[in-house]
Order: structure tokens, then sequence, then C-alpha cells
């Protein structure tokens, strides 16, 4: 089909920096509904007016645009984290001083990502995929849990004799209430079953 000049026009005025974030939210929209496996580069692109190969001028590869949905990701959920917490982003993750607590961090977390079910469901689809070695995001989930178990950890540093078992049990439940909210989000409220099992993970 021919496109219009109209379309051309306006694909032309689209700044490079705005055309890359628009495949990004494309891409994650897609992947949210199909998995990696199941993404067409050509639906990508049809959803954002362009051929395939004026697409990956942007994004590079599949493996690339795949990385740079997830770290785009990151960084939008760190920027939206910070602002619930108050603080510049920054300092989310600072050690000294030390701004806020784990269990702040998590009740914010959970409270984000209930506002984002296609984001949590991509991340939970994704990192499903991803235990397989050979998936293109292996290593980032891999990287990823390390990274949040650390950060977790820090942040129950001095509170609780064990701060690393705390994280590795605050990460299973909380991934696991998002699976079954996920599924069942008409019967499950993700914000009331985490504050009812944070009291108990974080009783005194």
């Amino acid at each position: 089909m021919q496109t219009s000049p109209e379309f051309r026009r306006d694909r032309a005025r689209l700044p490079a920096a705005e055309r890359r974030r628009q495949i990004l939210e494309m891409t994650t929209r897609l992947i949210a509904e199909r998995g990696f496996w199941g993404l067409s580069m050509q639906d990508v692109a049809d959803g954002c007016g362009l051929t395939v190969p004026g697409m990956l001028h942007h994004v590079g590869s599949k493996d690339s645009l795949l990385v740079a949905v997830l770290e785009y990701r990151d960084e939008e959920d760190a920027r939206s984290l910070a602002g619930k917490l108050g603080l510049p982003v920054h300092q989310l993750w600072a050690e000294e001083p030390r701004r806020v607590t784990l269990p702040e961090v998590c009740s914010a977390l959970v409270r984000r990502n209930a506002e984002q079910p296609e984001i949590v469901r991509l991340f939970a689809v994704l990192e499903a995929e991803s235990l397989a070695p050979g998936h293109p995001a292996h290593g980032y989930f891999k990287a990823r849990q390390r990274r949040t178990l650390d950060q977790f950890a820090a942040l129950a540093e001095g509170d609780v004799p064990a701060p690393r078992e705390l994280a590795i049990q605050v990460v299973a439940l909380m991934d696991g209430l998002q699976i079954q909210w996920l599924r069942e989000p008409e019967t499950i409220d993700l914000v009331t079953a985490w504050d009812a099992a944070a009291a108990r993970l974080f009783r005194p």
C-alpha cells in the first residue's frame, strides 16, 4: 500500500530520540502480549509506521532491541519509584546516608507495579523465557536479580541478622504475588495482598 504524503511528513518530523522511544514502547506492548519469541519485527515496524530497515536504523538487531526495552523500562521505573519515595533518582539506592527502609521501598514498588500490569507482565514473561541460557536476555536478568538482591540486602543491613536471606524471601514473595495477580486480577488485589504478607515478613 502506498504511503500517504501526510504520513511521510509526520515520520520525517519525529526527532531520533522520540522515534526510538516510540519503538521501545511499541515493542514493550507486543512482548507483553506475545513474549519475545512471538515478537515480529515487522509488527513493531508497522506499529510505528516504519519499514523494518528503518526501524533497525534506530535500534540495531532484534536482540539489542530487547535489551534496550528492558533498560528503558528500568530507567522509567527507577524515576517513578524515586518520585513515590520523595527522592532524587540518584539517591534511590544510596547507602550513605540511608534514606529509606526496605519495607518502604517494597511498598512503593508494589504500588507502582499495581498501576502498570502490562509492564509487570512483560517482565514476568521475559524472566521466565530467559531461564534458557541461549535467550538474549539471559545475562540481563541474571545480573538484574543479583543487583536487586544486593540493593534489598543493603537496605536491610543492620535491621535483621540475615539481610541477604530476607532479600531473597522478599523477591520471591513479590514475584509470586504478582504472578497470581496477573492471572486473576479480578479476585486478587496486589497492594492488599502485599500489605498483608509484608506485615508478617517484616514483623519485629
